[in-house]
């Protein structure tokens, strides 16, 4: 019997925003699965040429038996070269009106493109059989994937589209954390702002099926806003924030994503706002000048209060 597709939750927006620990706390619940970054399972799980090739359960993804069944399932070192190539040709940010076309139905999808849909279906059905999950939470962040994903209906994709203030963003990428190198706040910021307009794309073409998270209300209220979250993608009851702000996080099976992904145990979600005396004004200036198209749409303020 051919397994059934598994829903998808594909989170878009621009990195640092809180994804990571918004993935791992849905992975607690029951039929849930998040898989980190999946874009990059071909280059640090199959090639070993990403940043790293640790998966979320502490193993290499290759030592890994849940991603070594799904790579077996889809010969995925047969793919890695091809789908590398072809998310660089059809599902970068700058593509993401001409996806939005084709899941709409005003384009044809050219062939690769369709290649791309066949390869994810398989993807994400291999995922859900070897996690025994119904809703795989991808957090790979890429507004023309998420548009893309829009015109396979068979996987009933939903889009949450998480946002945090640039300059707190870009005091996070001002130093390099874990695996993660380093980047400046005027380059931060700029993607930021690329990010996020092909995010409202998606929004706009599907507001049914996509929601806004700002980072700031998800870890002041967490319980609230996750319970929020979950209500809109129909997951159950109930939340796995608990007292307020804290909640105990088991393993996970994430291919890459904020290091912060090999926590374990009690985690407590609170704000974090160092960026406010942290970050050299110069650089809180450059972010604020490069983010400024999308600000205030999103209730940030020029200044510091």
């Amino acid at each position: 019997m051919t397994p059934t597709a598994p829903r998808v939750l594909y989170v878009t927006g621009w990195c640092r925003s809180g994804s990571t620990l918004l993935g791992n706390l849905l992975n607690e619940l029951p039929g849930v699965a998040h898989v980190g970054e999946l874009n990059y399972l071909w280059s640090n799980g199959v090639l070993g040429t990403g940043t790293n090739s640790t998966c979320g359960c502490g193993k290499d993804l290759q030592d890994c038996d849940v991603w070594r069944r799904v790579l077996r399932e889809l010969d995925g070192h047969t793919l890695a070269t091809e789908m590398i190539g072809l998310h660089n040709a059809r599902l970068r940010t700058r593509f993401t009106q001409e996806r939005l076309r084709e899941a709409r139905g005003m384009a044809r999808p050219p062939r690769d493109v369709r290649r791309i849909s066949e390869v994810k279906r398989r993807l994400y059905t291999a995922i859900g059989a070897a996690l025994g999950a119904e809703v795989i939470v991808d957090t790979s962040k890429f507004p023309a994937e998420a548009a893309h994903l829009m015109g396979l209906p068979d996987l009933r994709p939903q889009v949450l589209h998480m946002v945090r203030d640039p300059r707190a963003t870009a005091y996070s990428w001002h130093r390099a954390k874990g695996y993660i190198p380093a980047m400046s706040p005027l380059r931060s910021s700029a993607y930021w702002t690329g990010f996020n307009a092909a995010s409202e794309w998606i929004a706009r073409a599907y507001p049914g099926r996509c929601l806004r998270l700002r980072y700031e209300d998800f870890a002041a209220r967490p319980a609230e806003t996750i319970g929020q979250v979950m209500a809109w993608a129909g997951l159950p009851s109930p939340g796995p924030v608990i007292d307020g702000n804290t909640a105990r996080l088991g393993v996970n099976h994430t291919v890459t994503g904020n290091p912060d992904r090999l926590r374990t145990g009690p985690v407590a979600i609170r704000p974090d706002d160092a960026w406010r005396t942290a970050l050299p004004a110069s650089s809180v200036a450059l972010s604020t000048l490069a983010a400024l198209p999308l600000m205030s749409r999103y209730g940030y303020r020029l200044t510091s209060p």
